[in-house]
Order: C-alpha cells, then sequence, then structure tokens
C-alpha cells in the first residue's frame, strides 16, 4: 500500500478528476489524502478521502468563492491576467506550506495538477515521486502545437510554428514574477535550477496521464512514452448530490447549458443563450454553476428551466446539444454521451478546447466578441440538423470508451510509482 497525496486548484473541475483517481487508488487498498485550500475538504469529504489543508490560515473557508466571484465577472486577457495575479500569492504560499503538511502526512508519493505551478519543486523538495495528471488542457509546451489560450488552427507549417512560439513568449513573460518565486525557493533550498519551462509547473518525468483520448489532441510526438491519454477522470457516486427537478422535463430534443463554475458570470451570455433558443422545437436548461442565483436573471425569454446546479452526468444523457464555455470537463462529459457541442469559450484553457471541437467536428465555437443571438441561433440549427456533428460525437465516444478513463490512468500511475 502507498500513501498517495494529490494537489489540484481549488476548482470543481479539477477536483471532480482527482477525487475520481483518488477514489480507485482507495478502491485498489491504497491510502490517499487530498491537499488544498479548506474549501476543497467538501470535495474529499464526498469521495470518501482524507484531507489535509494548505495554508488554511490564509485561505480560509469562502476564500475560493471570492476570488471566482472577481474571476467570473473578466473575460479574455483580463480574466487571464487576474488569474496569473492570483496565483503569484498562492504558489509563494503553496511551497511555504505543502511540504511541511507532505511530510507530517507521511505521504510517499503524489498526483500533481499540471496547472498547478510549483508542483514539481514541491515533489523534488519531499523527495518523493509524483505523476502529473492534466484535467484540463496538456500544455506541455511544444510550438508545433498552438498555445491553450488561443483558437489557432493546428498546423504543422514553418509559419504556425513561429506564431506558436510568439505566443508561448507572450505566456512566459505573464508568468515571469511567478517562476521567479519558485526559482528563489529552489535557490534557497538547494535544488537545482529550472532549465525548462515545464519543471516551473508540475510536469512529471514518470507519466502525464490526461482526461483526453488521443483523438481530442493534436500530434504530440514529442511526448510518446511519457503521455499517456487515458480519457475522462470521473465517476458518478463520489460527487456531492444535487437536487433536479427532472419531472419538468418535457421530452423535446434538450439544450443543456452550462458556463461551468468559474467564468459564470457574465449575465450577457446567458440572455444571448436563451433568446436564441426562442422559437426552436427544444427545451433550454441553463446551469449557473453557483456563480449566480436564480433570481439573478428574471426573465429569460422563452422561460427556459434556470438551476443553480445541475446533476450534469444525468442531464448529459437526456441531452442533444451541449452549450458550453469549453471547460475540458464539460466538454468531455458531453462527448462521452456522445452529445455535439458549441462552445463560447470565455479564458484559460477554454480557447484551445473550442479549437479542438472544432478540429474534431463535434461542434463548433463563436468567440464572445462575435456572440449575437441570430449567430448563436444560426449555429443550434446547424449542428442539430447536419449529421457529421452527431456523427462525430459518437465517434469521440467511442474512442473515450476505448482510452480506459479512471482504470488505466490509476493501473499507469501504481506502475511508475512502484
Amino acid at each position: 500500500m502507498i500513501h498517495f497525496g494529490t494537489i489540484c486548484p481549488t476548482a470543481t473541475g479539477h477536483l471532480n478528476s482527482m477525487t475520481a483517481l483518488g477514489r480507485e487508488l482507495k478502491r485498489r487498498g491504497h491510502r490517499v489524502t487530498v491537499l488544498g485550500m479548506p474549501d476543497a475538504e467538501t470535495y474529499a469529504q464526498a469521495a470518501g478521502l482524507e484531507f489535509r489543508a494548505i495554508s488554511g490560515s490564509e485561505f480560509p473557508v469562502g476564500t475560493t468563492a471570492k476570488f471566482y466571484e472577481r474571476l467570473g465577472k473578466l473575460n479574455g486577457l483580463a480574466a487571464l491576467r487576474y488569474t496569473t495575479s492570483l496565483s503569484q500569492k498562492t504558489t509563494a504560499l503553496f511551497l511555504q506550506d505543502a511540504p511541511q503538511v507532505i511530510k507530517e502526512a507521511g505521504i510517499e508519493a503524489l498526483i500533481i495538477d499540471e496547472c498547478l505551478f510549483g508542483g514539481s519543486t514541491v515533489a523534488d523538495f519531499s523527495n518523493i515521486p509524483f505523476v502529473t495528471a492534466c484535467s484540463a488542457l496538456v500544455n506541455g509546451f511544444d510550438d508545433c502545437i498552438p498555445p491553450v489560450f488561443t483558437t489557432w488552427k493546428y498546423n504543422p507549417a514553418w509559419w504556425a510554428r513561429l506564431r506558436n512560439a510568439a505566443g508561448y513568449k507572450l505566456m512566459l513573460n505573464s508568468a515571469k514574477p511567478i517562476h521567479d518565486i519558485i526559482s528563489e525557493f529552489r535557490r534557497q533550498s538547494n535544488l537545482p535550477a529550472c532549465y525548462n519551462i515545464n519543471d516551473f509547473y508540475s510536469v512529471s518525468k514518470l507519466a502525464i496521464v490526461s482526461q483526453q483520448p488521443a483523438e481530442f489532441e493534436y500530434p504530440r510526438p514529442k511526448l510518446t512514452g511519457l503521455l499517456h491519454f487515458t480519457g475522462p477522470h470521473f465517476d458518478h457516486t463520489g460527487r456531492k448530490a444535487v437536487d433536479f427537478p427532472f419531472e419538468k422535463l418535457n421530452g423535446q430534443p434538450l439544450i443543456y447549458a452550462s458556463m461551468g463554475t468559474l467564468q459564470n458570470r457574465l449575465n450577457h451570455i446567458f440572455y444571448k443563450i436563451a433568446e436564441a433558443c426562442v422559437g426552436l422545437d427544444v427545451q433550454l436548461v441553463i446551469s449557473l454553476g453557483g456563480g449566480l442565483e436564480t433570481e439573478a436573471l428574471p426573465n429569460l425569454p422563452g422561460k427556459p428551466l434556470v438551476v443553480k446546479y445541475a446533476p450534469q452526468l444525468e442531464l448529459l444523457q437526456k441531452a442533444s446539444l451541449t452549450i458550453t464555455h469549453a471547460g475540458l470537463n464539460t466538454t468531455l462529459e458531453s462527448l462521452s454521451n456522445g452529445v455535439p457541442l458549441i462552445a463560447i469559450p470565455i479564458t484559460n484553457d477554454q480557447p484551445g478546447v473550442a479549437a479542438r471541437i472544432a478540429w474534431t467536428g463535434v461542434g463548433k465555437f463563436i468567440s464572445p466578441s462575435r456572440l449575437t443571438t441570430a449567430s448563436l441561433r444560426q449555429t443550434i440549427q446547424e449542428v442539430l440538423t447536419q449529421k457529421s456533428y452527431q456523427q462525430n460525437a459518437l465517434r469521440l465516444q467511442t474512442a473515450i470508451k476505448q482510452a480506459g478513463g479512471v482504470t488505466r490512468a490509476v493501473d499507469i500511475i501504481e506502475q511508475v510509482v512502484s
């Protein structure tokens, strides 16, 4: 038996996928402790896992809700800048507190979300092995691949590689204050300096397990042997229960709309979604992801069914179309049910997910700056009526089923750590 610690951002999508891995490890006889801000404890409890707080005095319960309330009102570069500035503070406290918490808990190996700055540094300091888990898109900075914060099309041509390299340079410059914090910690701890951009994040030299199926990612030959596409990391039983009025579903084709749990306070987008569905032979269900109360969106056109939270996995089994912010979890959970998508990407890796939705033919995307009621209605009608989108979504559904999911991911984790 190995005592694993899991570390990821305190965000629903990351915690749901990470606790799914933890539950499977526990089922196999391992001990699993979720490490994170106090707000993550309820997710650990729902999954039946142990919990240890990191930086609890600095980030008491309720702190992340305040962070996300601010973030939810931003988009584009403004949201990216806010995320970066927030990461400076959290990274400094993470490096300060995590090693002691890991030592006191007796943790022997780590599973660290790739999005977490400084994860590999904490593992190096603690002198324990770690595996990278990608709850969001794989980063693996490679100028053959467009940066995840863009909707640039994949193209192996030389000019596209130059374009990509320029995008990564912009990303590096914006994250320099965080890199400086990590470099200083490594210097004071007598650890080798970071020579590669991946060293500043949480990129393991043992294995990277990604929620994506291989069919939902551009070619990545540089990571062959290290990167494993296992398909989504989720289960139905390890999440907090959510009430939903299923009796109000009327049997019409169901459109499920969710802007996730972070960038979900852009009210005008919900109004445009509702307006676009008026007059169509569909029933619209809108999940606010906890970002707003239902009373905050009065008089939505067409009287859609609006809930603060939704049992997403159950609704997607009934859906004909998902309208999403292009969060990877919602995207993959939709494709797991063969449901095509329309993406309205806001920030972070969502533009990259949206680009892959279009690249695989499972749906289309509309940038927020170009979103109108007319353009969205036309796109809804296209995706619902053209058979290719449904066929491609079913093709990805098959790929996801064959990828192995949580079981294969944990097989790999056990193998490389042992």
